[in-house]
């Protein structure tokens, strides 16, 4: 069951600006990164569900999360359907991100009061999304669609909530366009997942590149 309720939830990818996405089958490699992202300043985590036996190691990772990583909000992502939200909820997952807009989601999500944010790519989509209630809509892909679509949507719609992933890096040129264009948070995977020459990943620059990267949005709030 979550731990925090969707408002909850919203308020703090408001405040913070940021939410890493992560995914790796192997329990132990998955809590060095979750740690780094929460010593570099994360609060929130979207454990990108895409392998086989995800549930199992992000039921695992939330034990963790719950118990080494005080105020740290786990959620998931690439969830596809209804069954695969009721799952990930059981395991503790405190909010949804599907890449596309599915009804069946909202439903399960909105009973339990748990965020979900669904993958939008236009302005119908988008407001068929708030009409079910959705605080935060996901742009994506973002690279596809970029800062000038956000602006685009905030002209007619300047209260809806938008959070780009995919085309999203750590550096203030890139930050300041999407934020300067008006969104509520960023989510970031590849660009934020540091890996050293041999492939591994680089624990201690995915802790200072977290850090960078939400001070840089703070300077931009």
């Amino acid at each position: 069951m979550a731990q925090y309720t969707r408002l909850e939830v919203a308020q703090v990818m408001k405040s913070t600006g940021m939410v890493p996405l992560f995914f790796h089958n192997n329990l132990e490699i998955s809590k060095k990164v979750l740690k780094s992202c929460y010593d570099g300043g994360a609060r929130l985590m979207e454990f990108t569900a895409r392998g086989d036996f995800a549930h199992q190691v992000f039921g695992e990772l939330t034990k963790y999360a719950i118990a080494e990583l005080p105020g740290m909000i786990m959620g998931v992502g690439s969830v596809t359907d209804a069954a695969a939200a009721s799952l990930y909820m059981a395991l503790g997952a405190n909010f949804i991100v599907t890449p596309v807009l599915r009804e069946d989601i909202a439903i399960v999500c909105n009973r339990k009061k748990v965020l979900w944010s669904p993958g939008c790519g236009t302005l119908t989509e988008i407001a068929k999304a708030e009409e079910l209630g959705c605080e935060i809509v996901k742009l994506f892909p973002g690279d596809i669609y970029g800062p000038q679509f956000v602006k685009g949507i905030k002209g007619p719609q300047p209260w809806t909530s938008i959070m780009p992933t995919g085309g999203v890096s750590p550096t203030r040129e890139n930050l300041e366009g999407w934020f300067n264009a008006g969104v509520t948070c960023v989510g970031m995977g590849s660009k934020l997942m540091a890996k050293d020459a041999d492939g591994n990943f680089d624990y201690v620059k995915i802790q200072s590149v977290t850090k960078s990267a939400l001070d840089i949005i703070q300077s931009l709030k």
